[in-house]
């Protein structure tokens, strides 16, 4: 990988519990990669046969490095866009099944990233929803319709994923 400041990828024993935990439901999933970087998670999930992973990633040098790890590994399900991920979101997106949010910290990209998949579009009913952050900042404002499914923490960083009610599943008290 190109030098970037702020690179941090998912450890591997984070990696490895989160991809255990999603294993049920990642052949075929649509999977987006957020903040791609390394693109430990958007290439683990191919290689556990995800349908499709888009990867964004806002450093072009970085970007283009993903694109030529996703043809040296012949990963034709893969796709990276160089983009700013804030910006993208912002758009009217396709459904996902899987979300992987692991921004660089202290940037403040958290909370914005979490609503802007929620309200445009981004997301698939029931998706899963893997965020990563700073053990310091507790837990993250999240839509009332994601619930909290697994949580750890390795060192100073928390990892949690949260599962997306379906439409239609909202209960009243």
């Amino acid at each position: 990988m190109p030098e970037s400041p702020g690179l941090r990828p998912t450890t591997d024993r984070v990696r490895e519990t989160l991809f255990n935990w999603l294993a049920p439901v990642m052949v075929d999933a649509q999977c987006l990669d957020c903040f791609a970087g390394s693109g430990a998670l958007g290439l683990e999930a191919l290689s556990r046969y995800a349908g499709s992973t888009t990867l964004l990633e806002m450093e072009r040098g970085v970007a283009q490095q993903l694109q030529k790890n996703l043809a040296t590994l012949k990963a034709s399900h893969g796709k990276v866009v160089n983009t700013n991920t804030l910006s993208y979101l912002n758009q009217p997106g396709t459904p996902h099944h899987i979300v992987f949010v692991d921004p660089p910290f202290r940037k403040g990209l958290l909370e914005e990233t979490l609503r802007l998949l929620e309200n445009n579009g981004w997301l698939a009913d029931e998706a899963l929803i893997y965020v990563e952050s700073e053990v310091e900042n507790g837990l993250p404002p999240v839509p009332a319709c994601w619930h909290l499914y697994r949580e750890k923490v390795a060192g100073q960083v928390a990892y949690r994923l949260y599962q997306r009610e379906a439409k239609g599943e909202n209960h009243a008290d």
